[in-house]
């Protein structure tokens, strides 16, 4: 099957089927360039994705990645980075593989086609031009044929003519041969001519066409086999690639099958661990016995006297609280210690038995409240305490971690501890190389002075003895903790000796009650609690006579709000209170109702309405 010979007379259609074939062609380049481009978009979204969800350094996130879960993720997050890897690696292969071939290839084909096609309207011009010369010679060779009849018929009529002078006759017939001969020779240039004609015709449609016919057929045919040739190579591609897919995939199931549960689980303990012991049973307070007051304040000091003397060292009771009213002492001891709830969405009524409330907090023994307060007023027996109270109401981290947990705190100062050693090992690292240069440049003062690195060293060597320093001072609250060393050191205690005997005990307690309060507050054994009740109960005695707080305005609840924890009071929608003690940046407002019943209740609850008259308001703009 040859197109030479079947298709001998469809040149322009196989000039429009081959410029089809091209066509394609260039249509299936740009599909594989569509497809680079996905690949490349896949996998650089791909990366951006696994990026994203990476830990950032020295971050939080960073210490969460120590449970085997999150491992995983990470490890998944890592396959997925190669697995972005290998689609760019699809894309550059069919890059390069693929599209610059074909693209390369095209162009030889157009140039190749170009050519074919221009051999073959060069031969059918030839052929035409030859057609146009046989009918010229055809058409020439009938007007002398015909000019010679007419010539030859003039002759006769001359000749048959007796009035015709044998002049006009001769005339006459010569004129008629050399029309006959013009007839003869147009007769040979005409059978000439004819002849070249058929010659070029057969070599035209029996060898020129056929051999130019020949070449696009194989033209055609060899486009044909290179697409498929790409689209095996599209394929290879693709499959090239799969099995280190595959083991990307794998990587990740390996992840998955890595996780250990109890792992983690182990993980959140030593996490959070505090290392408290739970408590103990509360011990029942019995409200039916009648409180016994005494009138006179020197039978109470003298009655009282004995058991001050147990746990303030003999201080005179008069002298304890010189400064302080009772209102403020009550505030002190029952105001919530924790922000108030926000306010509810709506405030429609039907929205108040399932709106806002009240603080969840286990109701404290009076013992820690009393505590507080005698940690945060100038008469405290321990320093100690209160600087780390101070530096937690600033939001600083204190630097022996007192302020976390026994269990936690031991991990954060075995952790500095092992810093410190590794820095203490760097700078001793440096100074043996200061150490070893410098003797190398006694050995050699051509390459360097000696003298210029003694500053260098005497750094170094400070900088180690500075770390030394810090690592055992750090190694001693650690041991602390552990239990290898006694609560308190002698320094300390000196330090805190200031008020001497009366005050010893006072010190070590402090000291030994940081190991067992969950918030890093100094407070007492359950042993104490009862005496500290009584003291409690004395402090109200003693300042029954004091007058209550004048109000300093009103307010209006805005929300129902039930006070169910200690310090609060309930209070129902528009309702009017007095108020006696604004907000003092805790969310917290002090109301009174009817005189008798005072208590908190939330900022965000109530419309308050000061009386810029009163004592302690404050001036709003």
């Amino acid at each position: 099957m040859s197109w030479g010979t079947e298709l001998w007379d469809q040149f322009d259609n196989l000039e429009k089927h081959t410029q089809w074939g091209i066509d394609i062609l260039e249509k299936y380049i740009k599909f594989v360039k569509e497809r680079t481009d996905i690949e490349l978009s896949y996998a650089k979204q791909l990366r951006n994705l696994s990026k994203k969800y990476q830990p950032k350094k020295n971050s939080k996130e960073e210490e969460e990645y120590k449970y085997t879960a999150c491992k995983a993720f990470l490890s998944t997050l890592n396959e997925m980075n190669d697995y972005a890897g290998q689609h760019e690696v699809i894309s550059e292969n069919m890059t390069s593989q693929i599209t610059v071939d074909l693209m390369r290839y095209v162009q030889e084909l157009k140039q190749e086609r170009k050519s074919n096609f221009h051999d073959g309207r060069k031969a059918q011009q030839h052929i035409e031009t030859c057609w146009k010369q046989l009918e010229s010679s055809k058409r020439r060779f009938e007007r002398d044929c015909k000019e010679a009849d007419r010539a030859q018929q003039y002759f006769e009529k001359m000749d048959a003519d007796i009035n015709v002078t044998k002049a006009d006759v001769e005339k006459a017939r010569q004129q008629a041969q050399l029309r006959h001969q013009m007839a003869e020779d147009s007769k040979a240039d005409y059978s000439s001519i004819l002849q070249r004609f058929n010659q070029e015709q057969w070599e035209y449609y029996h060898t020129h066409i056929p051999n130019i016919f020949q070449k696009i057929q194989e033209m055609e045919e060899r486009r044909i086999v290179r697409i498929g040739e790409s689209m095996k190579t599209y394929a290879e591609v693709d499959r090239q690639v799969i099995p280190i897919i595959g083991k990307c995939l794998d990587g990740i199931v390996k992840a998955a099958e890595s996780i250990d549960q109890k792992n983690d689980s182990q993980l959140v303990v030593e996490a959070y661990k505090s290392g408290f012991e739970p408590p103990g049973d509360i011990e029942f307070e019995d409200y039916t016995q009648p409180m016994k007051r005494t009138v006179s304040e020197n039978s109470l000091s003298s009655s009282k006297e004995g058991k001050s003397e147990l746990r303030f060292g003999g201080k005179s009771r008069g002298k304890l609280w010189p400064f302080i009213k009772k209102n403020k002492l009550v505030s002190l001891l029952t105001s919530p210690h924790q922000p108030p709830p926000p306010p509810p969405a709506s405030a429609s009524p039907s929205a108040v038995p399932n709106g806002p409330q009240s603080p969840k907090q286990q109701k404290e023994p009076l013992s820690h409240r009393f505590n507080e307060f005698m940690t945060s007023k100038p008469k405290i027996h321990c320093f100690r305490s209160l600087k780390r109270g101070l530096s937690l109401k600033l939001g600083a981290t204190p630097e022996d971690f007192s302020n976390l947990p026994p269990e936690q705190r031991r991990k954060k100062l075995q952790q500095k501890v092992d810093d410190l050693n590794k820095e203490i090992q760097k700078e001793t690292d440096q100074r043996d190389a200061i150490t070893k240069m410098k003797d190398v440049y006694l050995k050699n003062p051509q390459m360097g002075d000696p003298t210029s690195l003694d500053h260098k060293l005497a750094e170094v060597t400070q900088n180690i003895e500075r770390l030394r320093l810090e690592t055992q001072k750090f190694e001693a609250w650690l041991a602390e903790v552990e239990g290898r060393l006694p609560a308190r050191s002698e320094q300390a205690r000196r330090q805190s000796g200031m008020y001497d005997g009366q005050t010893h005990q006072t010190v070590t307690n402090c000291a030994q009650d940081r190991e067992s309060s969950p918030d890093g507050s100094y407070t007492e054994e359950q042993s104490q609690e009862s005496e500290l009740k009584v003291l409690a109960t004395d402090f109200d005695d003693e300042f029954d006579d004091e007058e209550p707080l004048p109000a300093i305005g009103t307010c209006k609840a805005l929300y129902t709000f039930e006070g169910q924890n200690e310090g609060t009071i309930s209070v129902v929608e528009g309702e009017m209170l007095s108020v006696i003690e604004e907000d003092k940046g805790d969310g917290w407002t002090r109301i009174r109702r009817n005189e008798d019943e005072e208590g908190y209740v939330p900022t965000s609850y109530v419309e308050v309405y000061l009386d810029k008259n009163a004592k302690g308001a404050k001036t709003y703009i």
